[in-house]
């Protein structure tokens, strides 16, 4: 008796691998917002101002 590998799969198992990779991806990539989310970043507590000189405006008519 001799064993045969199957070696071309059907359409339906390619198709079923495709629709597991992305929902693979989107679950990881669902995690990793919901993550970076509950990460608390500090503030900017200092107030950024820069003066403009009248010199470098234009007025445009």
């Amino acid at each position: 008796m001799q064993f045969y590998k199957k070696t071309r799969s059907g359409p339906l198992s390619s198709l079923g691998k495709f629709l597991v990779k992305i929902i693979i991806i989107g679950a990881v990539l669902l995690i990793v917002t919901f993550l970076v989310d509950k990460i608390d970043f500090p503030s900017p507590n200092k107030k950024i101002e820069k003066i403009v000189p009248n010199e470098n405006l234009r007025i445009v008519k």
